[in-house]
């Protein structure tokens, strides 16, 4: 059966990433029908607009899509490309795994984790008021007349708003990720202790929640700032970590760092209707057009749609032929001390996946 993919390449070294990840795609000949749309910086010169509508319009007609990192241009009076999209397809669910790789040279040889992040409330959801504004000054004085809060003029301020709806599914999607994947146990981080109405409702969503989906899937709220300090120690001794919308976003990079760096951490946005595969690192301008960046990350998100697609062989298959690659060390990108280029990586891994029959059974 065909399936129908949006890819959108982005900008800096998006299109780069994205042929040899398209490249892999197509050897593991799941029959994927590509329609190739613009958004971000490169929209902006060719339609207009840094997210055209017609780029919506196809991500909703094929209800997936695989993109490159992009480059929301300063001045624009648009926050984030990527923000908008999620919120615009409301895709509510982050999943980003970080896995140690053969060959990678790291201090942790144990990590599997994968992290799910609220994706569309938080200090993320875009409330904000600039310093000085007249929103601001209206909310300024609303908070004096409700709750006696004194800000100070020269303040910008930004609404963190967590709902209970919000948190429920994130946490029904958790547990059941969780569950489909053999994964044994959720950390759920967290900030009550100071933030008693967004992170505290968080919480206590979560654990009103957890003893009618948990089944064989453990539990534990931990404070944030101790995840951190544990996490840094022991990352092996965690499997899922269930976050909010910030915090989510800021420990995915801390979990690339314990995995070998940016270049290896897939991405996936997932909503009731949609989902939008994409690496977690950006556009990199600086090396734009040099073939100097690491595919690896949009390939494994491209692993990661065919599990979506249910092509769970084809997937796997993606998987190993990474590590094939990543395990044999003589081509590399200089990220991980190789100089090898972007395409030089995906060829290789394309190669292992038409190889296929060689690897496990």
């Amino acid at each position: 059966m065909d399936h129908h993919v949006t890819l959108i390449p982005g900008d800096g070294i998006g299109p780069e990433v994205a042929a040899a990840t398209r490249l892999v795609m197509d050897a593991a000949d799941v029959g994927i029908q590509w329609t190739e749309c613009a958004a971000g910086a490169r929209a902006l010169e060719t339609h207009g607009a840094l997210l055209p509508e017609t780029t919506l319009d196809a991500i909703r007609s094929s209800r997936v899509a695989i993109k490159g990192p992009i480059t929301t241009p300063v001045g624009t009076g648009f926050r984030s490309v990527n923000v908008a999209l999620r919120q615009d397809l409301d895709l509510f669910a982050a999943v980003r795994p970080a896995k140690a790789h053969p060959g990678v040279p790291i201090r942790h040889k144990t990590v599997d984790l994968v992290i799910i992040r609220e994706n569309t409330e938080d200090l993320y959801r875009g409330i904000e008021f600039e310093r000085g504004s007249e929103g601001a000054q209206g909310l300024r004085e609303k908070l004096r007349a409700l709750g006696g809060f004194e800000l100070p003029m020269d303040a910008g301020i930004t609404v963190k708003p967590i709902s209970v709806s919000g948190t429920e599914r994130i946490v029904r999607f958790a547990f059941e990720y969780a569950k489909a994947n053999g994964r044994k146990k959720i950390t759920v981080g967290h900030k009550a202790n100071v933030l008693r109405y967004s992170d505290g409702l968080f919480l206590q969503t979560i654990e009103r929640e957890e003893p009618f989906i948990r089944g064989s899937v453990d539990y534990e709220a931990v404070e944030i700032d101790h995840l951190t300090s544990r996490l840094v120690k022991d990352p092996g001794g965690f499997d899922v970590l269930l976050l909010p919308n910030l915090y989510g976003d800021i420990m995915s990079d801390l979990c690339a760092g314990l995995v070998g760096g940016l270049g290896l951490i897939p991405g996936a946005n997932i909503g009731w209707e949609y989902a939008v595969f994409e690496p977690v690192h950006g556009s990199a301008p600086d090396i734009a057009g040099q073939g100097k960046a690491n595919p690896i990350a949009m390939i494994l998100s491209g692993a990661l749609m065919l599990r979506h697609l249910g092509e769970h062989a084809a997937a796997e298959n993606v998987e190993w032929a990474v590590d094939v690659v990543l395990g044999d060390g003589r081509v590399r990108t200089p990220d991980l001390g190789g100089t090898s280029t972007t395409m030089e990586v995906g060829e290789a891994i394309a190669a292992a996946v038409s190889h296929w029959e060689h690897g496990p059974s």
